[in-house]
């Protein structure tokens, strides 16, 4: 049997068997389902768009702002915003089948970078065993004037 027809060959038994075989990584790829997530524990969305998005396992939020459960601004100072957003955040990710120890990536947006080290105090409260991979950028303005943004990539439980 000459090498191209060994490996045709093999090839093709390899592709029955992840044909078969659910739990594949390969088959997951190609059922993959996406469904919106609508959170109790988080202010309603300020625009056209779900609180998250649930696919192959992961669990995509969207960009949280220091908003209240009832939609209105919190009051306070930077901290006070900061704490309500990672609320704001874990309550997504809680409603989507997941926790804090499943998130993989955070990406927060400030609006004033002078205001990275009171953003970390407050981080670190809830990230300091599990610390995900992480970017902090500094923005020219954040939606309906907040100072500061967050968004998270976790995987369900």
């Amino acid at each position: 049997m000459s090498f191209l027809s060994s490996v045709s060959r093999r090839s093709v038994l390899l592709s029955k068997q992840l044909s078969t075989n659910s739990s594949s990584i390969f088959r997951m790829g190609l059922s993959s389902k996406v469904t919106p997530v609508v959170s109790t524990k988080a202010p309603p969305a300020a625009a056209s768009y779900s609180h998250a998005i649930k696919a192959n396992g992961f669990i995509y939020v969207s960009g949280q702002i220091p908003f209240t459960l009832d939609g209105k601004p919190v009051e306070g100072d930077f901290q006070a915003q900061s704490e309500q957003v990672i609320k704001n955040v874990l309550g997504i990710v809680e409603d989507a089948n997941s926790s804090l120890e499943n998130i993989v990536k955070v990406n927060i947006f400030l609006a004033d970078i002078s205001n990275f080290g009171d953003f970390n105090e407050v981080y670190s409260k809830y990230f300091n065993v599990h610390k995900p991979a992480r970017s902090c950028v500094a923005v020219k303005a954040l939606p309906l004037g907040v100072p500061v943004e967050m968004e998270v990539i976790a995987v369900e439980k």
